[in-house]
């Protein structure tokens, strides 16, 4: 044993073969010699259990297909692509919206030049941030002005806390809403300072409990669009209108927290089983303040966009908090290429993403899943067996969380394999791919998957193909 110690490369060897592959050079030194250090660990332990039993195995010339491999798949960045197979538009999980294009070549832009992010080409002084996307979201929206901050929480709790900081907020009781990690919409009003005042029950709330609870201590009505669940059945909630007059007849303004905000009219476009309140109809019917997502329906990056009356607006901005929750220039720069294209809906239906996602047609899919099928049993033959079925797919990102999508789903079965199998098996591939299981077969949905996104979803199939064949 101690003679196979001895066999093992020196580590200066295994550098300087790594240095001669140009993919594994540029990878920073200090990094190769940890990788270098894990992986001739690796073989002391196999030659201590047994694996290794003869030196010329350790004949760095004999280790280097399996060294190289190691390198490669451990020095992969953390945060990686994913291929999104699973139908579901809008995933948290996966990153939420994917940008446009033009987002897209706004923030390299951002990155990699100097830009006026705070500097007024008019006037060559000082400027504002929010100018760059202010006028945008109030020609959109109708809004008097508004703002951006890092996420819709960072915006909720910053109009709380400007408008209503010690004093008494009235909101039914079937609107205080959990989102994803345990984000409680009662937890960010006590961090604002403002005091919650639930009324109603969990099924039915009236415009006369909301009456009933205003004092002197009231500071504004809430309302909190629950887009991550539905009451059905015996229920009845108080209309956005309804609870503006209450407010105008008692100097009180009305707060609207949209959760995944929407500027695309969904019903005007054909699309009548979605029937979901646009940013433009809340502002019309006379909220003091809405509150949205950036990165969910309106397909941008990850913001809190607030849009209001502009005597809100304003105290809002001058918060000193507003500082800690501001967006950077990336934000800013995928925000306004995403805002532009809304001034015309049909085109931000074709560019945007998440919208053009939501709005495929059953043809389409169909056409998409016999078209991706073709392309596996093509490359994979007898491997696998295929079959296209109707299913359904998902908004996601709590956006009409009773809705259903019509899709096809290209259903996979693999004689060698289960569906766990080849769903752990696809998660180490490059780049990883996540579907679903569905009729015991692994499903793809060619709603969320590209068609430049064909050959990847392919290669990644053989790939988790091979590993389990190497095992």
């Amino acid at each position: 044993m101690s003679e196979l110690f001895r066999k093992l490369p020196s580590m200066d060897a295994v550098l300087g073969r790594v240095e001669k592959e140009q993919d594994l050079a540029s990878l920073p030194r200090n990094m190769l010699k940890d990788l270098v250090n894990t992986f001739l660990d690796l073989c002391r332990e196999e030659i201590r259990s047994g694996i290794i039993t003869r030196e010329d195995a350790l004949d760095l010339k004999n280790l280097w297909p399996r060294l190289r491999i190691f390198i490669k798949v451990q020095a992969r960045p953390h945060f990686r692509r994913v291929i999104n197979a699973t139908g579901v538009v809008i995933h948290t999980n996966l990153g939420r919206s994917i940008l446009t294009e033009e987002a897209s070549r706004a923030v390299t832009s951002a990155c990699l030049h100097y830009s006026n992010l705070e500097f007024s080409l008019q006037t060559g002084q000082r400027g504002s941030r929010y100018s760059h996307v202010e006028d945008l979201l109030c020609r959109i929206s109708g809004a008097e002005s508004g703002l951006v901050v890092n996420n819709n929480a960072a915006a909720v709790l910053l109009t709380l806390d400007t408008l209503v900081k010690t004093r008494e907020v009235i909101v039914s009781r079937g609107q205080l809403v959990e989102i994803g990690g345990s984000f409680r919409i009662p937890d960010v009003m006590a961090k604002s300072g403002a005091r919650l005042r639930e009324v109603g029950a969990t099924n039915r709330t009236h415009l006369k409990d909301y009456e009933q609870a205003i004092g002197p201590e009231t500071g504004a009505l809430l309302k909190v669009h629950t887009s991550n669940y539905r009451i059905i059945g015996f229920f009845k909630e108080v209309s956005l209108a309804d609870l503006v007059k209450l407010g105008q007849e008692h100097g009180l303004p009305v707060i609207e927290d949209m959760g995944s905000g929407n500027f695309f009219d969904f019903q005007a476009h054909g699309f009548s089983f979605m029937p979901e309140p646009t940013v433009q109809q809340v502002v019309r019917d006379g909220a003091a303040v809405v509150c949205f997502s950036g990165d969910k329906l309106l397909g941008g990056p990850q913001a809190g966009i607030i849009l209001g009356s502009k005597q809100y607006i304003d105290r809002i901005k001058k918060n000193p908090l507003n500082r800690a929750m501001r967006i950077d220039k990336m934000t800013l720069a995928a925000l306004e290429a995403t805002l532009r294209l809304y001034l015309d809906p049909e085109l931000a239906r074709q560019k945007v993403p998440t919208l053009r996602m939501i709005t495929m047609g059953e043809k389409e899919l169909k056409n998409k899943a016999q078209r991706l099928k073709n392309r596996i049993r093509r490359h994979l033959g007898g491997q696998v067996r295929s079959k296209v079925f109707p299913a359904y797919s998902r908004v996601g990102g709590g956006a009409f969380p009773e809705q259903d999508l019509p899709t096809y789903l290209v259903g996979l079965e693999f004689s060698s394999l289960t569906c766990d199998e080849i769903r752990t098996a696809l998660l180490r591939t490059d780049p990883p791919m996540v579907g679903r299981v569905e009729e015991d077969f692994f499903c793809l949905d060619p709603r969320t998957i590209d068609d430049s996104e064909f050959t990847m979803v392919v290669a990644a199939l053989k790939e988790a193909l091979q590993e389990v064949d190497d095992r």
